[in-house]
């Protein structure tokens, strides 16, 4: 079996050291990242597979019981709280265990074992999961709102601000599109001029310069046009 992909979500540093030591002490383990948030771990998810989440509970913007209702396909996870009386709500998401701070090492080691053989009885494969990526965008300084990465179907630029235009809404938002670009999968979005990004698979005419999607007509900028005609039509094939 390979080594499992290990990813720690936690807003104290000092937890996060604790657990990177712990996890480096076991050799099955392989640690791929840290976030001091839940919000970036939920992007970091769009575009890469992890088996174990290590995650605490009190988080600021997002806590570990609403991140976990957020996704929707869940690795094996371990809560690390400092607080018991949040055990029943975790295991009511199905979460694998439940490790109450300060975390002495033969417990967090006992719980990676039933993990290990969790996994080597019972292996989940791509085949077998079914997934439906979503993003979290803060559209308020206190609101994060949840939307489904296959109902985006543009992406344009306000200048400090994006427009995003859903199958059935529009959010605007303070983010450039550069940035907000970078975080979405690279296979499924494009980025086809300065002012646009588009969902590949919602993109129904291409013509000269320009291409439509949802009916509304948008420029291919002159240094996007090459690959954008090739990465649609290449898409298309597949």
């Amino acid at each position: 079996m390979r080594n499992l992909k290990v990813i720690i979500i936690d807003d104290e540093p000092l937890a996060i050291n604790v657990l990177k030591n712990y996890v480096s002490q076991v050799k099955e383990l392989q640690l791929e990242n840290t976030f001091s948030n839940a919000v970036d771990a939920s992007s970091y998810l769009l575009n890469h597979e992890v088996d174990i989440i290590f995650l605490d509970i009190n988080m600021p913007i997002l806590d570990g019981l609403n991140f976990l209702k957020s996704l929707q396909v869940i690795p094996m996870v371990v809560i690390t709280s400092a607080h018991e009386e949040y055990a029943l709500k975790s295991f009511e998401l199905e979460v694998i265990d439940y490790l109450v701070k300060p975390i002495p090492f033969p417990r967090f080691l006992k719980s990676v074992r039933r993990i290990i053989s969790l996994k080597q009885t019972n292996p989940i494969t791509e085949s077998n999961a079914v997934e439906k990526p979503s993003i979290f965008i803060k559209i308020d300084k206190k609101k994060l709102q949840k939307i489904y990465l296959d109902e985006i179907m543009v992406i344009e630029s306000l200048k400090d601000y994006i427009r995003i235009i859903t199958s059935t809404t529009k959010y605007i938002i303070h983010r450039t599109l550069s940035s907000f670009t970078e975080e979405l999968p690279k296979n499924r979005f494009l980025r086809i001029h300065r002012s646009y990004t588009i969902a590949i698979d919602k993109v129904d005419v291409v013509e000269g310069n320009s291409l439509q999607v949802g009916g509304i007509r948008y420029t291919i900028g002159r240094s996007y046009l090459a690959e954008t005609k090739n990465r649609i039509l290449n898409n298309t094939k597949d």
